[in-house]
C-alpha cells in the first residue's frame, strides 16, 4: 500500500493502524496489564519531565519517520519529544521524538523487536525502550549517527536508566507490580 493510501485509510476509519515498509498492521486493543505498564512508566516520566522542554505523551499518537526515503507511520506507547515546534497548524506532530517506548505483547513482540527497531534506528530516534513483561525485562538502546552507541539490560530489582536523560530512572519492581 502507497503512504497516501494508508493516509486515506487511517482518517477514514476509527482503528488504529501502523505503517511500516509498505506494510498495515491494524493495532488490537491492548491488555490490562500492558496498559498498567503504560502507566507506570507515563507516570514517573511525566513528573520527572515536568518543567523540563521536552514531554513525554502516550499512545494513540502518530509519528512519523522516514526509513530508506520511505514514509513509515507507528504508535509506540510512549513517545518523549522535546521538539514542541514540530506541532503543525492541524495540531499534529510532524518531528522525530528523541525516545520511544514500546510495550511488548504476544502479538507485537517480533514488530516491537524488529522492524520498528529498524524503523526507529534509521528514523533519528536517539533511545528506544523495549519493555518486555514477559521476563520483566526492559531493553535500552542508545542511537548516535546511525549507530548503536549502547544496549544495556535491565531486570529484577534494577533501575532502568536513559541514556540520553541522565537522572531519569525507573525501579523495574514499579513497573512490573
Amino acid at each position: 500500500m502507497s503512504y497516501e493510501d494508508f493516509l486515506k485509510l487511517s482518517e477514514e476509519s476509527e482503528n488504529r493502524y501502523e505503517y511500516i515498509d509498505g506494510e498495515v498492521y491494524l493495532l488490537a486493543s491492548p491488555t490490562y496489564s500492558h496498559q498498567n505498564i503504560v502507566m507506570e512508566l507515563a507516570n514517573v516520566m511525566y513528573n520527572w519531565f515536568k518543567g523540563k522542554e521536552c514531554r513525554p505523551l502516550t499512545a494513540p499518537f502518530d509519528v512519523t519517520l522516514t526509513k530508506d526515503g520511505n514514509k513509515n507511520v507507528v504508535q509506540p506507547d510512549i513517545v518523549v519529544i522535546c521538539d514542541i515546534e514540530n506541532i503543525n497548524e492541524r495540531d499534529r506532530y510532524t518531528g522525530v521524538p528523541t525516545m520511544v517506548v514500546e510495550v511488548l505483547s504476544e502479538t507485537t513482540r517480533q514488530k516491537d523487536m524488529v522492524r520498528k527497531l529498524n524503523v526507529y534506528f534509521f528514523g533519528g530516534i536517539k533511545e528506544y525502550w523495549i519493555v518486555s513483561p514477559l521476563r520483566k525485562e526492559v531493553y535500552v538502546y542508545c542511537f548516535t549517527e546511525q549507530d548503536i552507541k549502547e544496549y544495556r539490560v535491565y531486570k529484577e530489582v534494577e533501575k532502568a536508566e536513559s541514556m540520553v536523560f541522565p537522572g531519569l530512572e525507573i525501579p523495574l519492581e514499579q513497573i512490573f507490580t
